[in-house]
């Protein structure tokens, strides 16, 4: 008869040994985090004068900007549209030669990808510090910026959609005399294109988030509003601004979302 107590306990059928091993790894990892982020407890208890700072010098608010700041966020909208609409005209091509089932060689898509993961890996400010430099102050520097980060972001996410549509359109346009390129196009696009209008659509959302941060660094708009507030200690006009951000960042994430279940 097998001895009841060398069963393992019903909280170890349920959490294996090698769960605790990774608890302790994570463990391990965010206290070395919080070791190199100067985490302080003692800092924390500070947070209190956060918010007298902000009750202090954030009101009231400054209304007589909200037309100047009206037109500075259809700046930082134009840059976002553009920059990620130009982006995905770019990538839709782009992907299909970076996805294995629909390149035509195996040069073609190792290079396009390479040149993919290369432009991904460099974050927006990166760019936008380069173009502002060279290009001089303006929303054209962020718009540039964002079009060529979401050029690969949008080229590897789309290459990913269509290395997973079905075969069986491709192999029907093909068997009616279609040619292999425009049989996977008509094919593949029908049938990723919600796909594609959803990731869009979460890439343009990022992107007024980034334009704004892009106009911190003189990428226009009203990241650069803000920056000039916060620099010239006007810290009312500055709260006018975060409002007015607070406002425009919601009601894209809304009609992204309609459009997105709408589309889907």
């Amino acid at each position: 008869m097998t001895d009841e107590r060398s069963k393992p306990s019903a909280f170890f059928l349920w959490f294996p040994r090698r769960m605790f091993v990774y608890a302790a790894v994570i463990l391990a990892l965010m206290i070395i985090s919080a070791i190199g982020s100067d985490v302080s407890l003692a800092s924390l208890f500070q947070l209190g004068n956060t918010w007298h700072f902000i009750t202090a010098n954030f009101w009231p608010l400054r209304t007589e900007l909200t037309p100047y700041l009206l037109e500075q966020s259809l700046v930082t909208l134009s840059v976002a549209f553009l920059g990620t609409a130009g982006a995905l005209l770019v990538a839709l091509p782009l992907s299909f030669a970076a996805a294995e089932n629909t390149s035509h060689t195996a040069g073609g898509f190792y290079g396009v990808r390479s040149a993919l993961s290369v432009t991904r890996s460099v974050p927006e400010i990166v760019f936008g510090l380069v173009f502002v430099v060279s290009l001089g102050l303006g929303p054209f520097a962020a718009l540039l910026a964002i079009f060529l980060h979401n050029v690969a972001v949008l080229g590897k996410l789309v290459a990913e959609l269509i290395e997973s549509a079905d075969k069986g359109p491709q192999e029907a346009m093909l068997s009616v005399g279609a040619g292999r390129r425009l049989g996977q196009v008509f094919a593949i696009i029908p049938q990723i294109w919600p796909d594609v209008l959803s990731q869009y659509f979460y890439r343009f959302e990022v992107a007024i988030r980034t334009s704004l941060v892009l106009g911190m660094i003189g990428g226009g708009g009203l990241g650069q509003s803000l920056m000039n507030y916060y620099n010239s200690l006007a810290y009312d006009a500055m709260a006018t601004a975060i409002v007015l951000i607070m406002v425009l960042v919601i009601a894209v994430d809304l009609f992204g979302g309609y459009v997105r279940k709408r589309v889907i």
